[in-house]
């Protein structure tokens, strides 16, 4: 055999290394072919070939690449389950929460000897508390502190949701109010501790608006799992207050009473000595409490919703350009006529029947040509709405614009709210369908009720339709991934991107006004479209929102199921159908801003 030589001998003991780009720092870069760079794919071919070349060579030892991978997997697979568990815990407690609530007020319905009004009360009264102590808690102590809130969610707490936030919370307290001066006006046959319930229940009001109009874009990264459990606390809280307020009818009971013996008492047979002195500060405080009864269950509502998103937002991380786009329009006209015109119109007759069913509604008895006029009114616009709506899905279809099919929990959200609300609506007109066929169906006031509540279910199913079929339609001002991915392979990355973006920016902005100069038929057609929902959503969201409900007020169905059953399914089902159309409105603001 030959002997090997030193050189060979010395070859042979080393071992195969492999070179990664940060210990071989002389190593050229592979070149292109000329084909390629005489084609101008000179610098993708680069990357890939580079590419290519690295995954060719042989993997890396595990002693280079194994302690930092390892690492970092392993604090990430941490921080995932920690959130994980987190959410599985403080989800855990609010179900309890829920439940031992649900179990309180279902035996004071069904067993009001045993589980009374009061116990109740004393339940949500001391829920009140701890989430007041929480959010204050949270105020002045958790975001207060470094690095508690590095990021916020731009899509969260939009304007609209605020807004609204703040008008029915401030219509809680106002009955609240008036539940505290009614109960004054009768202190002669009342318990004063009943006065301690709405005093308690206005400070919770007041600190939860304050906390979620001023926090509700938070990202919290400190506290994560106390914070998780205060918010789905206070969740179950505004959930049983709802759930009080759909099944609670005492109120209505002891004022349909005082009524019922003031009348006795008039005629000379009465003899109830629990009647208000004071009768015009009664009626005052009678009216307003039922007249905004529906708000308490609407502000719950909308605070379980903000309340949830903070939830989810709880330890989130955003990138630093995660807000708004920057050449995000503002809301103008652009030209639009018809539609603001014909939604102006639905706007003034519905304002006029609001009017008169409202004045006619002060009076001992609501006369039965208003029910007609009311439901006569809602028989002429719903068509209307549907048609639209179905005139705009269509023309969504024939759009050139692509599905934005990128995860969005906003925008699911959007929908999953959407969907849900529309039930109220849609439940109350079921239940009156099937009351009207199997009463008195050839009746006209029963066949206009009749098709109301078919329309009402049509219009509802169209608007959601056209909604959610605009909000997955990618907005013409907003840059696509696939351009930006072709500019990256056009160009490669250069030390001037910023000016060259802010420049790229600018000329997005001049051809978005550019083309909204010249707007084709499609576009056009829906922003005509959107207005005029919008101005209809606003009508139909007054009427029911700020007046005396025609579906508790004209009898048949409350004779038809009962006083509690139909009770309850309308206190739950028209704070719903409050929530859809203020909803609605967001979700065509977007529509129209995306067209």
């Amino acid at each position: 055999m030959r002997r090997k030589s030193g050189t060979e001998r010395w070859t042979a003991r080393q071992p195969t290394r492999t070179l990664s780009p940060s210990s071989a720092p002389t190593e050229a870069p592979p070149m292109a072919t000329p084909e390629a760079q005489a084609t101008g794919e000179a610098p993708a071919k680069e990357n890939q070939v580079a590419l290519g070349f690295e995954q060719t060579r042989a993997p890396a030892s595990p002693v280079e690449r194994s302690w930092l991978a390892r690492h970092f997997s392993l604090l990430l697979r941490r921080d995932r389950q920690a959130q994980k568990a987190g959410q599985l815990f403080s989800g855990l407690l609010a179900l309890n929460v829920v439940l031992l609530g649900g179990a309180f007020t279902c035996s004071m319905v069904f067993n009001n000897v045993a589980v009374t009004l009061g116990d109740v009360w004393i339940l949500l009264a001391a829920l009140k508390v701890l989430s007041a102590l929480w959010l204050l808690y949270y105020t002045a102590g958790t975001t207060r502190q470094p690095h508690a809130v590095l990021h916020r969610d731009p899509h969260a707490g939009p304007v609209w949701v605020r807004g609204s936030l703040v008008l029915f919370g401030s219509c809680t307290v106002c009955l609240n109010v008036f539940r505290v001066g009614y109960d004054v006006s009768h202190i002669r046959c009342k318990s004063q501790l009943e006065l301690v319930f709405p005093a308690i229940e206005v400070v919770f009001i007041s600190v939860q608006t304050w906390v979620l109009w001023k926090h509700c874009k938070d990202c919290v990264q400190i506290q994560t799992n106390f914070t998780r459990c205060g918010l789905m606390l206070t969740l179950a809280t505004n959930l049983l207050l709802w759930l009080l307020a759909v099944s609670n009818d005492s109120m209505h009971h002891e004022i349909e009473a005082e009524l019922s013996a003031l009348m006795k008492k008039i005629s000379g047979n009465g003899t109830n000595t629990c009647l208000c002195l004071n009768i015009t500060m009664c009626e005052v405080f009678r009216k307003g409490y039922l007249m905004l009864y529906p708000f308490s269950t609407e502000y719950c509502l909308i605070c379980c919703t903000v309340l949830f998103v903070m939830w989810r937002n709880v330890g989130r991380r955003l990138a630093p350009a995660a807000g708004a786009p920057p050449g995000a329009p503002s809301f103008h006209l652009h030209g639009a006529i018809f539609g603001p015109l014909l939604g102006l119109l639905v706007l003034v007759a519905g304002v006029c029947v609001f009017v008169l069913f409202q004045i006619q509604a002060s009076g001992p008895a609501i006369a039965h040509q208003y029910f007609t006029v009311y439901y006569a009114f809602y028989v002429a616009a719903l068509p209307a709405m549907s048609l639209a709506c179905l005139a705009g899905t269509a023309i969504h279809r024939l759009e050139e614009r692509e599905l934005d099919t990128l995860k969005n929990p906003t925008r699911s959200l959007d929908v999953v709210l959407l969907m849900g609300a529309a039930l109220g609506q849609m439940g109350i007109s079921y239940f009156s369908i099937v009351a009207i066929v199997a009463t008195r169906p050839h009746e006209l006031l029963n066949c206009l009720i009749l098709a109301y509540s078919l329309l009402l279910i049509l219009q509802h199913m169209a608007q959601n339709l056209f909604i959610i079929e605009g909000l997955h339609r990618r907005p013409l001002w907003e840059v696509t991934p696939e351009s930006l991915a072709g500019k990256w392979e056009a160009e490669p990355p250069r030390r001037g991107s910023l000016l060259e973006l802010g420049q790229d920016l600018r000329r997005a902005s001049l051809a978005y006004i550019h083309s909204y100069s010249h707007l084709n038929w499609k576009r056009r057609a829906l922003k005509e479209i959107s207005l005029f929902l919008i101005l209809c959503n606003i009508t139909l969201w007054m009427m029911p929102a700020f007046g005396i409900h025609p579906e508790f007020e004209n009898g048949l169905e409350k004779d038809f199921y009962g006083y509690r059953t139909w009770f309850t399914v309308v206190n739950f089902g028209l704070p719903l159908g409050v929530f859809y159309r203020m909803h609605s409105v967001g979700g065509l603001v977007e529509v129209y801003l995306g067209a």
